[in-house]
């Protein structure tokens, strides 16, 4: 019997009807399903769930995610090294990434179960902490990596290397890694340029720089990008797809490069990021 796993996002009281809805309508189609704690937490406090980290051991069929990007960027790390094609259904504010309205849940789940479907594979990036020259932490991630100061109104101090080669030494809030697919998140807002997701590269965008001539570097996907943490000691955090945080020491290594892995997202049709841009952010509206 296939196997769908279901991932929630919490605080959605309209996810107890989808819920139910969905979970029957996955048993008519012969599937059996496994719940994350926020999914089963809808059903009660004593509803059967699985720690979200261990849903890929289960091997399933089909991840269903229902929430926002946020949730999908969650589910996204969790099944990274897994090959399992997500289906992600906006239940958020924007969704650029879950861009599945509600309404296209089962005609997407029907299009899947004939073979219709697209598969849009989204690139990630490996993201290794290193101290005192040691592996601390590794992620993979979907959108981003960002090295920032911390609390206190004063600029960090980085250096950036590109394959072992040396880029810039410079002061700043910090500095955006991003992935194609996260090129419309953090960095748009820092004003980092917009790239396709097919577009076989990473960026570099520092923060607010105190420099006028540091400008975002867009830099082939297959390089290595190493970030030394030269100042501010015990003040300076690494967050991960702006969810996951660490903070780091002086001369810590921030070390990324392409992930071996990278996700699925299940698709109706053919993504375009131009429908996405303009629906969602307006884009080139006068």
């Amino acid at each position: 019997m296939p196997l769908a796993a279901i991932i929630s996002k919490p605080q959605k009281p309209e996810l107890a009807v989808i819920l139910t809805d969905l979970i029957a309508w996955l048993g008519h189609h012969d599937y059996e399903c496994r719940l994350d704690a926020e999914s089963a937490a809808y059903f009660g406090p004593d509803g059967p769930s699985t720690p979200r980290t261990e849903l890929p051991l289960h091997h399933p069929d089909l991840v269903i995610v229902l929430g926002g990007d946020g949730t999908l960027l969650s589910a996204a790390r969790v099944f990274a090294q897994s090959n399992t094609p997500i289906l992600s259904v906006n239940l958020g504010s924007l969704g650029f990434l879950t861009e599945i309205p509600l309404a296209d849940l089962y005609l997407t789940l029907d299009a899947f179960i004939a073979g219709r479907a697209h598969i849009d594979h989204r690139a990630m990036m490996c993201c290794r902490l290193l101290r005192d020259d040691q592996l601390i932490r590794q992620w993979d991630t979907l959108n981003d990596v960002v090295v920032s100061k911390g609390t206190i109104a004063r600029m960090a101090d980085f250096t950036i290397e590109i394959d072992g080669q040396l880029v810039a030494h410079f002061r700043a809030d910090g500095v955006i890694l991003s992935t194609p697919t996260g090129s419309t998140a953090y960095n748009l807002a820092a004003n980092g340029p917009i790239m396709m997701p097919s577009v076989d590269a990473m960026i570099i965008n520092p923060i607010c720089p105190h420099l006028l001539t540091l400008r975002p570097i867009v830099v082939p996907g297959d390089v290595n990008v190493t970030i030394h943490i030269e100042g501010v000691p015990n003040q300076t955090i690494l967050t991960v797809d702006g969810q996951e945080a660490v903070e780091l020491n002086l001369n810590d290594k921030v070390h990324c490069c392409r992930s071996q892995y990278s996700v699925r997202l299940l698709r109706l049709r053919p993504n375009g990021i131009f429908n996405v841009l303009r629906n969602k952010l307006k884009w080139g509206e006068r």
